[in-house]
């Protein structure tokens, strides 16, 4: 269980959580900067992010649209937006809309949020923007994200169905506590083997995104390209809010 992130210590708990990611890099054969760091602030005050952001990180990442439109406008235009929760089609205007430095949406997860992220993202005359396809690794009925017998279709569809979409690899979700198996990530990596077959991708240009707080080492040794961190930097988080 990680220590809650006081006022003063965010950026110490993020520098200790990045000398973890490099070593797991290390480990697995790759150069550190192979690996990217989310730092996912959940019911955290921009506050605490800026003291991360002071620490020279410039990836931040929100599960919910309300928080990531509020909290983007009070922090600095260079950092690089990833939105990585469940994403209602009537919430899409409002993320693009609210947050011109969105750099990633890692939750496509069927060809209706796929084909409306899309299409907005063309209403508002905004550059293509990078996607990746979720996929449900664990079989829970609670989680959200393609059946992996579906994943190469849904990435067939993003790629040449839309056309202001960058496909830029697969991500997955832990378990109920936000932990996950070997075999969750297994899974993950046997996908973008099978999508980069089927498409005729390099590899290198498919991106895992798996791996949390509870279980981001293991991850990255197993190929993670991308890790989603929060409370490990920011401390616990609040309970859970309404997204309106």
């Amino acid at each position: 269980m990680s220590a809650p992130a006081v006022e003063g210590s965010a950026a110490a708990a993020f520098r200790s959580v990045l000398s973890r990611v490099h070593q797991a890099a290390e480990r697995s054969g790759r150069s550190p900067e192979q690996v990217r760091v989310v730092a996912v602030s959940k019911t955290k005050p921009a506050s605490l992010l800026r003291q991360v952001y002071d620490a020279g990180h410039r990836c931040f990442g929100e599960n919910y649209v309300q928080e990531i439109v509020e909290k983007a406008p009070q922090l600095p235009v260079d950092i690089e937006w990833h939105f990585i929760g469940n994403l209602q089609r009537n919430k899409v205007k409002s993320l693009l809309a609210g947050v011109p430095n969105l750099h990633m949406i890692e939750s496509v997860d069927d060809v209706k949020i796929a084909n409306h992220v899309d299409r907005v993202v063309a209403s508002l005359g905004r550059k293509p923007l990078k996607v990746l396809v979720q996929v449900n690794t664990s079989g829970e009925e609670s989680k959200f994200g393609v059946d992996p017998s579906g994943c190469v279709n849904l990435v067939r569809h993003v790629k040449l169905g839309c056309p202001n979409l960058i496909f830029s690899g697969l991500m997955t979700i832990g378990m109920l506590d936000y932990s996950s198996t070997p075999e969750n990530f297994k899974t993950l990596s046997n996908c973008r083997a099978e999508v980069c077959k089927e498409l005729e991708i390099p590899e290198e240009q498919c991106e895992l995104s798996m791996g949390m707080s509870a279980d981001f080492e293991q991850a990255i040794e197993m190929g993670s390209t991308n890790v989603r961190i929060g409370s490990t930097i920011f401390g616990v988080r609040e309970s859970k809010k309404k997204d309106k």
